[in-house]
């Protein structure tokens, strides 16, 4: 990458865009673009020595503000949440396609060199995921197509928007499919939070409360794997300056059910806890985790942190934020 190239990420208000940012500003990257339609106040990491801007990417003239004179361009911009939000609010999710689709074509304009798109698991093929114990899923298990619907076919329409600017305008497209990510400084309440910060929050909540007691979506008994936000960022950074061009896995292959990470936060919180399970709540697939073939074989590397260690470190800051009084009980 030539010296000081100007670097925009979309979606920096956000989770994993807000780690993004901060990793890079780490390792020194002097010329940084910070791009989320949420005022200020609301992102979740930011910083004074970046050029921060606020745009609804949703608009192309916005995407072509946050384009320009980019070099590497990370979009990481969704309207999105945890199984909760994204069952209810289908049609708000499947807008994103604008987000990428206005992205694409102002970074084609404006001459992007690399151009980042964070796909989801969310567009492998239901079929594939409706027993607890599931095969971990291969990138060619997103065909034939049935994703989620909604936010599923979103992605997966939009992993094909950068394919086919790649085949026929040049624009260097890269796409990760996410699997679950948590950590610190991301979504831990009002229903856009994913189960490991939910999980924690609930704990959080029951152990200071005294109530020892906490609703579990579903039987408990699904399955996912659960990717810590540093090998997130890790593995989206090494795969955009690669030369790999074809969708590829980001995930943990650790599965675990989701009463199996009720009992890891149990231990870390030093409580056991009553569990009253909501059959009628949305809970998604069945199972669910990440084959990491491809990216070993590519890469030679894998999302490698123990989702033991990822969540002392989320429910230590989400046990945190509640204690400041971020969360009422």
């Amino acid at each position: 990458m030539e010296k000081d190239p100007l670097i925009t990420v979309c979606g920096a208000g956000g989770f994993i865009g807000g780690a993004l940012v901060a990793d890079l500003r780490a390792q020194g990257f002097a010329r940084l673009r910070a791009v989320d339609q949420k005022p200020l106040a609301e992102w979740y990491q930011r910083f004074d020595d970046v050029e921060n801007l606020c745009l609804d990417l949703s608009g192309k003239p916005a995407c072509e503000t946050a384009a320009k004179d980019t070099h590497t361009l990370y979009n990481l911009a969704a309207d999105m949440g945890g199984m909760g939000f994204i069952e209810n609010n289908k049609a708000l999710c499947m807008l994103s396609v604008l987000i990428n689709t206005h992205l694409c074509m102002a970074a084609r304009d404006a001459g992007v060199a690399r151009y980042f798109y964070a796909s989801s698991a969310c567009v492998y093929n239901a079929d594939k995921q409706k027993s607890y114990d599931v095969p971990a899923l291969k990138e060619a298990d997103a065909y034939p197509a049935m994703p989620e619907d909604g936010y599923g076919w979103e992605k997966l329409f939009s992993e094909r928007m950068c394919r086919h600017f790649r085949e026929d305008f040049g624009l260097q497209t890269r796409v990760a499919r996410y699997h679950n990510v948590y950590g610190p400084h991301g979504t831990w309440d009002g229903g856009r939070e994913k189960a490991p910060a939910a999980v924690c929050r609930k704990v959080a909540l029951a152990k200071r409360s005294g109530a020892h007691e906490i609703d579990i979506w579903g039987t408990g008994e699904q399955t996912r794997s659960f990717m810590y936000i540093t090998d997130c960022v890790q593995g989206t950074q090494m795969l955009t300056q690669s030369d790999f061009i074809e969708p590829v896995n980001i995930g943990s292959a650790e599965m675990v059910s989701i009463n199996q990470l009720v009992d890891i936060v149990e231990e870390i919180a030093g409580v056991k806890l009553k569990r009253s399970y909501k059959l009628d709540a949305p809970k998604g697939v069945n199972g669910r985790s990440s084959d990491n073939t491809l990216i070993k074989e590519v890469f030679g590397w894998e999302p490698s942190t123990r989702l033991r260690d990822g969540m002392e470190k989320t429910y230590a800051w989400i046990s945190d934020e509640i204690a400041a009084g971020r969360a009422s009980l």
